[in-house]
């Protein structure tokens, strides 16, 4: 094998090695089983979440999700960036990455390039989400509602604590509502 081939196939070793990590789970986090697909459908509000450039500066955002005929789920993000006074988009795909069961996907906004997409907690009624990407630096609190109850707050900063998550880095879009059910 020639120089150049060994270089070659080095370079396709790393980026399957990186790819693979993109989609990976992050030690501690288990997703959630028997989930349902169907029910997950629809729109859900970031309640909070570790930021990150692609979503830095926006608030009031959505995550709205349609399956598509070939299995795969239609991804539409959506928020307002206050400091250009406009709504952003992105739109994606997501594709389990186990079975249906298993709340694993791998998600994708452009091209080739996956990211995890991982539900760890999920209310009984499919009314809120605690969804990691492929490490600790990627954490979202999703609800069907703008608001959450002051219960499920502390008990997504109990759990993200537990699991090795830094609360402290977290963005909060909501603003605490004690009138939300607390059965949440």
């Amino acid at each position: 094998m020639s120089y150049r081939q060994r270089g070659r196939h080095a370079v396709i070793g790393v980026m399957c090695l990186f790819l693979a990590a993109c989609t990976g789970v992050p030690d501690g986090i288990e997703p959630v089983t028997a989930f349902d697909q169907n029910r997950y459908l629809g729109t859900w509000h970031e309640i909070a979440r570790l930021d990150h450039r692609f979503e830095r500066g926006l608030s009031k955002v959505t995550a709205t999700y349609q399956a598509n005929p070939d299995g795969s789920i239609a991804v539409l993000n959506r928020g307002f960036d206050s400091e250009k006074s406009e709504w952003r988009e992105a739109e994606g795909v997501a594709r389990f990455v186990q079975s249906t069961d298993v709340a694993h996907l791998k998600v994708s906004f452009f091209g080739p390039f996956y990211g995890s997409y991982i539900v760890f907690e999920l209310g009984e009624g499919y009314d809120y989400a605690f969804v990691s990407g492929f490490n600790h630096d990627y954490l979202w609190l999703l609800a069907r509602t703008p608001q959450i109850s002051s219960t499920l707050r502390e008990q997504f900063l109990k759990t993200i604590t537990e699991l090795g998550f830094d609360p402290a880095g977290l963005v909060w879009l909501d603003s605490p509502a004690e009138s939300v059910a607390s059965s949440q």
